[in-house]
């Protein structure tokens, strides 16, 4: 069996791979529905192909879509967004309790740095 002496370098493998270029499908507008569709294939919206309905699936209108029956992971998602509302009402009020207590420490803060400012200037002028 033949086995390469050397092994091939990483320029010429790119060389060698330049040429194996992705090309655009083509396609065509149906004469049906003004889809676009592939050349050659059936529109996948009406059916049709050369202007003739080919595929009944496709080309009858669909009927009116039969009702879901609610399972069990439905309702346990129902149930899951209802206890996650009510978090989200909890979590709402304390965030207003926290705005309002911080609201109140940022006043006693100030009342701090006023007197603290006071101080400071009594004692200055108390050494000059």
């Amino acid at each position: 069996m033949a086995v390469p002496k050397k092994r091939t370098g990483h320029s010429a493998q790119g060389k060698r791979r330049a040429n194996w270029k992705a090309t655009k499908p083509e396609t065509t507008v149906c004469s049906n529905c003004g889809a676009t569709v592939l050349t050659h294939t059936v529109c996948t919206a009406c059916g049709y192909y050369k202007g003739k309905p080919v595929s009944k699936k496709v080309a009858l209108p669909a009927a009116e879509p039969k009702p879901v029956k609610e399972t069990k992971k439905a309702e346990e998602v129902k149930e899951v967004k209802a206890v996650e509302e009510v978090k989200e009402v909890k979590t709402e009020k304390k965030t207003a309790k926290t705005t309002k207590k911080t609201s109140t420490t940022k006043a006693k803060t100030a009342e701090k740095t006023e007197k603290s400012a006071k101080k400071t200037k009594a004692k200055k002028a108390s050494e000059e």
